[in-house]
């Protein structure tokens, strides 16, 4: 019996030390790993950071550009013919939707839907005017009508998309 006591004082002591120096070495990896973890993620945000701001930067500038005032004056001839200007203006909306379609990827899936729906607002008011022509139309005839067409909007879907953009960014400021 005496035996069994003297090895539980012996056995009991150094259970009790390694059970502490278990939960000592634990405590310090947890603390390493959480410290790593946060070092990675200082490291993203200091790279992904500034992409997500350009990425921000290009869909404002897309957004700015397919605003049929600044599309039309920047694609508008008075040679034009309606025809002509119509298939220049859709031309130049997909151009700039499509140079900019892997912007997508740093934003929500709700901000790029409002830009794509800025997109094709654009495109259903280039083609509504476009109906309302007749064969002899000059370019500038079709330049007025999508003017006053957008003025009738009571929604302005590039607007909307413009805040949603902007909103997502300032998450990060």
């Amino acid at each position: 019996m005496e035996y069994i006591a003297d090895l539980l004082k012996i056995v009991l002591p150094a259970g009790l030390v390694i059970y502490g120096m278990y939960l000592t070495i634990m405590s310090f990896l947890k603390k390493e790993r959480e410290k790593m973890l946060i070092d990675l993620k200082t490291q993203n945000t200091q790279t992904v950071l500034p992409i997500r701001l350009q990425a921000g930067e290009r869909l404002c500038l897309l957004l700015e550009r397919i605003t049929p005032n600044n599309l039309i004056r920047r694609v508008n001839n008075p040679e034009y013919s309606a025809r002509e200007l119509y298939s220049l203006l859709l031309s130049e909306v997909r151009e700039e939707f499509n140079h900019n379609l892997s912007q997508q990827v740093y934003f929500s899936d709700e901000t790029w839907e409002g830009v794509r729906r800025a997109m094709e607002s654009v495109v259903t008011i280039v083609n509504t005017a476009m109906q309302d022509m007749n064969e002899n139309a000059r370019g500038l005839d079709l330049a007025k009508r999508i003017f006053q067409i957008t003025l009738e909007q009571k929604n302005d879907a590039i607007q909307l998309a413009l805040k949603e953009v902007k909103s997502e960014i300032r998450i990060y400021f």
